[in-house]
């Protein structure tokens, strides 16, 4: 999909975030894995995006991210034209059907194992996209690694298991993800590139026995970067795997120096907490700030949310449940004009 004239509504209305960082954004053809997702791998793309970041910077200065993005196994060939979708092995999605273009749910495929030599072009494919995402006018980029894409299946031993320069020992799978950190910063510099990782996530049947070594490791690593910030799913509301104690920022804290952001199913008063005592130097929402475009208003003066939309129209194309929630002041103004009548 191709980023419209209803998603630079939806970002500005929402431009009083301290930084607004878009959904995931497929880095290529090859990439995409979910029904009506926008991308960013041709010129046309690049141009439409300008309409959304351009909206946004109208209305506030705010730093604005895109978040690159590659399916992986989370695929289904019929994306691909009856092409296999692409993982770091051949280890596929048992239980979970996926929903196709034409919007029937189907069970998943066995992926096709990455070849050695393909690999250059991934890191390619991603370059790239951080050179489009810049001249769209984008401030930085965020690296999607989480949540049982592609980038967190070659981080992760549970769905990782090859034997070459990619796979087995920690340093070899983490190599993707610094090869892909180090060729977008030759389009950004390192304090504009975020990463995103959920290490205690099961979203995409995810979770591996050494997870704790393996995220401590990544974190550790990452550290070396000065990266804008790295980006932790700590948070439990999206499920977890439950094969030990979760990693906590405090955990991350001990070998990540650099800017934190904690991530899932916070509430205003666990943001504040986690800020204060110096865990977290941001605190990402998502759904509460599709029902509310004014979530920082009201947080800060402690209005009511509005109600959320239905699930059923979360990923509609139109602008229900998208933008037609009102801000806070909005809502009072009709109640009065309402009473007057």
């Amino acid at each position: 999909m191709t980023a419209n004239s209803l998603m630079a509504q939806y970002y500005a209305q929402r431009a009083s975030a301290g930084i607004l960082i878009t959904e995931g954004t497929f880095i290529s053809e090859e990439a995409v894995g979910w029904v009506e997702a926008p991308g960013i791998w041709s010129p046309e793309q690049a141009d439409a995006w300008k309409q959304v970041v351009e909206a946004v910077h109208a209305k506030q200065r705010t730093p604005f991210f895109m978040q690159l993005w590659h399916t992986g196994r989370a695929s289904h060939s019929d994306f691909h034209e009856g092409a296999s979708p692409v993982a770091p092995s051949a280890i596929g999605i048992e239980d979970s059907p996926i929903r196709t273009p034409v919007g029937e749910k189907k069970p998943r495929e066995t992926p096709r194992a990455l070849r050695t030599d393909e690999i250059p072009r991934l890191v390619e494919d991603y370059r790239a996209a951080a050179e489009r995402a810049k001249l769209a006018g984008f401030d930085g980029i965020e690296i999607h690694a989480g949540n049982g894409y592609l980038l967190d299946e070659f981080l992760q031993s549970k769905t990782n298991h090859r034997i070459d320069q990619y796979g087995g020992s920690l340093e070899n799978r983490f190599r993707v993800v610094r090869e892909i950190i180090d060729a977008c910063s030759t389009v950004f510099d390192r304090s504009r590139i975020g990463v995103r990782i959920s290490p205690n996530g099961e979203f995409n049947e995810m979770g591996s026995p050494d997870f704790r070594e393996t995220f401590l490791y990544i974190a550790e690593q990452l550290d070396d970067y000065k990266l804008a910030w790295l980006d932790i799913l700590d948070g439990l509301a999206f499920g977890f795997h439950e094969l030990g104690d979760p990693i906590t920022l405090s955990d991350i804290r001990e070998v990540y120096s650099g800017r934190l952001m904690a991530n899932c199913g916070y509430d205003r008063d666990q943001a504040e907490k986690a800020v204060a005592d110096g865990l977290a130097d941001l605190v990402a929402f998502g759904r509460p700030f599709i029902s509310n475009p004014d979530l920082v208003e009201r947080f800060a003066n402690d209005w009511a949310f509005n109600e959320p939309a239905p699930q059923e129209v979360w990923y509609s194309p139109g602008p229900e449940g998208y933008t037609d929630f009102p801000t806070y002041q909005e809502s009072e103004e009709q109640s009065l004009t309402a009473s007057a009548r």
